[in-house]
């Protein structure tokens, strides 16, 4: 029932060969999380090593959604690719910070602070100032 409420839409952009700029709309939880997954997968198929997760249109996630996040995060880290998260709502952005998924997973503001983020290379967890506040 929640899926017919708050179906999920998700859009997917290439601004680069190897960069996937995915657009997440609606809520993203337990019943919406395998399309989202279906849509990281085919994009990593695809040979995409950079995802830039566009979250400024998602008013709610669970730890499924973390949990997809974090395994593409895993996968690109074997390419040397990267994930970052773009404008995550006030909601979401303080799930990403209590769980600490916003200490591996960079945030940024805009798709080019994330885009400058992929040309400056891999981060570094443990240095500090790794993301922006």
């Amino acid at each position: 029932m929640p899926l017919a409420q708050n179906p999920l839409s998700v859009e997917v952009e290439l601004p680069r060969e190897d960069v996937a700029l995915i657009t997440v709309d609606g809520y993203l939880d337990v019943d919406t999380a395998t399309e989202f997954q279906a849509h990281l997968a085919n994009q990593l198929h695809h040979g995409r090593r950079h995802f830039l997760l566009d979250l400024s249109s998602v008013p709610f996630m669970d730890s499924s959604g973390m949990n997809i996040i974090l395994r593409v995060y895993q996968e690109t880290r074997k390419t040397e690719g990267s994930v970052h998260v773009i404008s995550p709502t006030p909601a979401v952005r303080r799930i990403l910070d209590l769980t600490g998924v916003s200490i591996t997973v960079p945030i940024s503001e805009s798709l080019d602070e994330a885009l400058t983020r992929v040309d400056e290379g891999p981060e570094h967890p443990e240095e500090p100032g790794g993301q922006s506040v």
